[in-house]
């Protein structure tokens, strides 16, 4: 076997003193060998960030390597200064970061950002050679028409497109190694598919090592050599990913690969007698752009036609591709924004044309759960009173507000001292719990949840959907949820709904989508899903 491209040898990181455990990294060691993808898999807090932040020297200032050694080719990255680091960020070593809209420059062009990279590390090349260069390396992650892309800004990208992008930057000097820290969380099962295929592809072409961070087993059976699972962290199992796959040996991750939801449906739930439906969404259109300053005469249609029902006791999952309409048909159903026609009749009142100043009375009976609960809850404010501003703004006593908090609090599993807690004091999971209770506290008839369990750890994530069942259960409420993971719609939903370019173009039970999809899209949709294929690792894990 050659000289590993990465050696991380007993490497120590400290925290600050006062927090629940002495080091964010103990005593890791790993091996990345030129041409393999390790996976370093765990939940949040196990150090998989901290492990790529440390290799690149871009830990915070509050967290110091304490011991160990870090050897990229052989040369012991804790004892080279900040120049030479500098110098072989992008040349020897490159990243790949989760969100590329916020790792990438929003006011330079994409070719302008290539040009940089290459700038910085090689010796000033001819402008057309530059150009030249810049194009290939487009052409090299498979983005379509490199002359015109170099000259667009990443808001003018999809996801996907954004994450080649980044992709084509870290190849940009041909690194020795190419740490990718979840690249594929926030994107839709189709393109998470192109982009997993792509860095096999690349990994294969060019001989480079990837560390590969992720909490998603099933990214870990697309794409991965050898796995590392970290907790808390310490690594406490490492080996082929067949042997991790299918004999695990930690109960920890035996914990993880049995959270990861089945891509199957769970069995149908008996149904209540059907009653009158909650919501019914009928010929829904949204239309941006046309005449106008920006319009420029042309139109899209975010929604095209769509119409649905939602019975109490029901959730119905929309699924489809970033782009779809998901999201847009969330606002449009909580009038976020102002549908173009169509008619959302909420217990049978239509309130899709009604004026804003009308919609007071209605707010309290739609409420909207987002992905993101640490964006969606008021930093300055306790959980407490996050809790009780909605039912006080609707006339309720601040002693029955705080009595409701209370008993919502346990609701979703939390104690009462959360209470007095700001939302910086939690885990993801437990702000999306705080987040449920919020909404839940406002009564509604109709929960909807955007993306809400997409960003969250795999147990984090189960235990999510196990309180929104059991709050369903208890509540009758109905839940419209909307997710691109398929095997999440498959362990919550009654029913699915499968959009794309802002029209439904199946619908059914999900047991019946699942076992017989007849549309083409939901036949790729379902192909795309990165799934556990090697089946007997759940059994060994259940």
């Amino acid at each position: 076997m050659s000289e590993p491209v990465l050696r991380i040898e007993n490497l120590s990181v400290a925290l600050p003193g006062g927090g629940d455990r002495a080091f964010a990294i103990e005593n890791l060691s790993l091996t990345v060998q030129p041409g393999e993808i390790v996976c370093v898999v765990g939940e949040s807090g196990s150090g998989k960030s901290v492990t790529a932040g440390a290799v690149m020297g871009l830990l915070p200032t509050i967290l110091k390597p304490s011991a160990g050694k870090i050897l990229l080719e052989g040369e012991d990255l804790l004892k080279v200064g900040a120049a030479r680091l500098r110098r072989l960020r992008g040349s020897r070593m490159a990243m790949v970061f989760q969100e590329p809209m916020t790792a990438l420059n929003p006011v330079l062009s994409v070719g302008d950002q290539l040009a940089e990279m290459l700038e910085a590390h090689t010796e000033k090349l001819p402008r057309q050679a530059r150009r030249e260069r810049v194009q290939a390396l487009l052409a090299d992650v498979h983005l379509p028409n490199p002359d015109t892309l170099a000259k667009a800004y990443p808001h003018q990208l999809s996801g996907g497109q954004r994450q080649r992008v980044m992709i084509a930057m870290a190849l940009a000097n041909d690194p020795a190694l190419i740490i990718a820290d979840e690249p594929t969380t926030a994107l839709d099962v189709t393109t998470q598919a192109q982009i997993l295929k792509l860095m096999r592809e690349l990994q294969a072409r060019r001989n480079a090592g990837i560390l590969f961070i992720t909490h998603d087993f099933g990214v870990v059976s697309e794409i991965a050599d050898r796995v590392v699972v970290m907790q808390r962290g310490r690594v406490v199992e490492e080996g082929s990913a067949d042997a991790v796959l299918t004999r695990p040996q930690d109960p920890y991750t035996r914990m993880l690969i049995a959270a990861v939801p089945r891509a199957e449906p769970a069995r149908p739930r008996a149904r209540p007698p059907s009653t009158a439906p909650v919501l019914a969404v009928r010929d829904l259109t949204k239309t941006y752009g046309g005449r106008g300053l920006f319009g420029g005469g042309r139109s899209v249609h975010a929604l095209d036609g769509v119409s649905l029902a939602l019975q109490p006791g029901e959730t119905l999952g929309i699924v489809g591709e970033s782009g779809s309409g998901k999201s847009t048909l969330a606002r449009c159903i909580a009038r976020f924004v102002d549908p173009t026609s169509g008619h959302v009749r909420l217990s049978g009142e239509d309130i899709a044309r009604l004026p804003h100043r009308a919609l007071h009375p209605y707010r309290r009976r739609i409420q909207v759960i987002f992905q993101d609960p640490y964006r969606s809850l008021n930093p300055r404010r306790t959980v407490g009173q996050s809790i009780v501003e909605g039912p006080m703004n609707y006339g309720l006593a601040r002693d029955a507000a705080l009595a409701r908090a209370k008993k919502l609090i346990a609701l979703v599993g939390l104690d009462a001292g959360a209470l007095v807690r700001y939302p910086h004091e939690f885990s993801g999971g437990q702000r999306q719990r705080i987040a449920i209770a919020r909404a839940l506290a406002m009564e509604p008839d109709l929960l909807i949840a955007d993306e809400a369990v997409s960003a969250l750890d795999v147990s984090v994530q189960r235990q999510v959907l196990e309180l929104l069942e059991e709050i369903r259960e208890r509540l009758n409420l109905a839940i419209l949820f909307i997710t691109h993971d398929l095997r999440v719609a498959a362990r919550l939903c009654d029913r699915l709904i499968v959009m794309l370019n802002g029209q439904i173009v199946e619908e059914g039970p999900t047991a019946m989508l699942f076992a017989s999809p007849k549309h083409d899209y939901t036949r790729a949709l379902f192909a795309a899903a990165p799934n556990l294929k090697r089946a007997e690792a759940l059994d060994v894990a259940s």
